[in-house]
């Protein structure tokens, strides 16, 4: 298909995340304008883009020419070059104010149909459609990394979001090979970071209450549910192994679990000396430049085999293999 045939998304912001999402959104048949505000994204963006792309043809994710996906993205610094996209995804810093002034300079730009997606973790759609001329058209679109092998979608509607916006949003990210989860009420931190970091929370009280060590947690998280939830969420867990016991469970430990509203001090201790895991050595492990190499390494080649085991157990596994018997 000739590049002027495509249907052009734009994503804003080529970090890690939104570089992610540029290549799902090629390897997905999209024409990408491509923004990056910040001149390191347009210095980093490109290149993590074309390892992604090529990656992932190495490992069967798409089957088409690189060269020609690469021929499918614009990269740009100015928001004219946003007029013609149907949906845009913005992954900026997570400022609501930085976020707003965004949207007013892509409102100026797109028609009113243009779909506006943010890509926040935890800012509350509330608060970030505030400002805009046509917040029922202003969605949530919570991804996970890697955006182009992952299944995982939040799409989020705010109070004044159209829900009929959000249910054409979630059918054309089906095409996309998601299982995208669709949050009708808004709510900070939405589904997923909710879960994982009340398990943040309790991770941490353990390790500074003398429980367990950094690398006991790990390898708990690691062996028990790291087995399982890549096969099935949490209440289909309880009940394939026995929803009795977990109710008597719960009566006894919830009263026991971590409710600490302030930031656990060891994290913060990290942050304030300005840690920030494998990209500058100083985590809740230290590393080496090799070591950081190869453990970003071994994420990205474990990001391709779990996905290509879930692809065999889908959500609606059990609904396919009857409806086969029939």
């Amino acid at each position: 298909m000739n590049n002027s045939e495509l249907k052009e998304v734009g994503v804003i912001g080529l970090g890690l995340m939104g570089s992610s999402i540029v290549a799902a959104m090629l390897i997905n048949g999209y024409k990408v304008i491509a923004f990056a505000p910040m001149e390191p994204d347009m210095a980093n963006g490109p290149d993590y883009i074309l390892h992604a792309l090529n990656e992932s043809f190495k490992q069967g994710i798409h089957n088409h020419e690189v060269a020609q996906l690469q021929a499918n993205v614009v990269y740009t610094r100015d928001y004219a070059d946003l007029r013609n996209c149907f949906l845009i995804s913005e992954c900026v810093i997570e400022n609501a104010d930085i976020k707003k002034n965004v949207y007013a300079l892509i409102e100026a730009v797109v028609s009113p149909e243009t779909i506006i997606t943010t890509n926040t973790s935890a800012i509350p759609i509330t608060i970030l459609q505030e400002t805009l001329l046509h917040p029922e058209r202003f969605l949530g679109m919570h991804w996970a990394e890697p955006a182009f092998t992952t299944p995982f979608l939040e799409i989020i509607c705010g109070p004044k979001s159209d829900i009929a916006i959000a249910e054409t949003l979630y059918k054309i990210a089906e095409t996309w090979g998601k299982e995208p989860t669709l949050v009708r009420k808004d709510i900070r931190g939405f589904i997923t970071n909710r879960l994982m970091y009340a398990m943040y929370r309790e991770g941490f009280n353990l390790v500074e209450n003398g429980y367990a060590s950094i690398e006991d947690i790990d390898r708990v998280c690691r062996n028990d549910a790291g087995h399982w939830m890549a096969f099935c969420g949490l209440f289909r867990y309880m009940d394939l192994t026995g929803l009795q016991a977990y109710y008597h469970v719960m009566q006894d430990l919830f009263p026991t679990l971590s409710n600490q509203t302030s930031t656990p001090k060891l994290i913060e201790d990290i942050a304030k000396e300005g840690g920030n895991g494998v990209s500058n050595g100083n985590g809740f492990y230290k590393y080496t430049k090799e070591e950081a190499a190869e453990w970003e390494k071994a994420f990205e080649e474990f990001s391709y085999d779990i996905n290509n085991l879930a692809k065999k157990y889908p959500i609606n596994l059990v609904e396919q293999r009857l409806k086969n018997k029939q």
